[in-house]
């Protein structure tokens, strides 16, 4: 038997917070289909802040969401950052975003959605030329995200 099938299993993941963004979004564009509902949500801008890390979202990203028939979206993410050092990194992120009914009426009528009232999961993939941030092609990240309308919100967290 190996150490790791040994050892008892974690009960939490050993993280380190990494960064938040803050990212505004033009209105939704609906367009359903049969595969789904297809939502796209394109960057206007925003702010990222962490450890060492600081700058702002580029404008022209996007969220690519597919809304199942069991109320299930699937997030695809694509968006350029800029630090204020002038470093580029480009951000992925997939997930899925699984929102009770009450919370996107609320949504609707102009509320937040907070991080523990939805199952708003993503996985946050970087890529960057910069030397000085060449770490964050190594990082397994995991995020919470809130909603708002126009407007969605990461905490970022490094898997250690």
């Amino acid at each position: 038997m190996s150490a790791l099938v040994a050892a008892p299993p974690l009960t939490a993941l050993p993280v380190e917070h990494l960064v938040d963004l803050a990212v505004d979004l033009e209105p939704a564009q609906v367009i359903p289909t049969p595969r789904g509902t297809r939502t796209t949500l394109v960057v206007r801008g925003g702010t990222f802040s962490g450890p060492g890390l600081r700058g702002e979202v580029l404008p022209g990203g996007g969220d690519w969401l597919l809304l199942g028939s069991d109320g299930v979206a699937v997030v695809d993410v694509r968006a350029t950052l800029r630090t204020d050092e002038g470093e580029l990194i480009h951000l992925e992120a997939g997930g899925l975003g699984d929102v009770p009914p009450e919370e996107l009426a609320r949504l609707a009528a102009g509320a937040r959605v907070a991080w523990d009232a939805a199952y708003i999961r993503t996985t946050p993939r970087f890529a960057t030329g910069s030397e000085r941030l060449a770490w964050l092609n190594r990082v397994v990240a995991v995020a919470y995200n809130e909603l708002a309308p126009d407007h969605v919100d990461y905490r970022v967290y490094r898997v250690r």
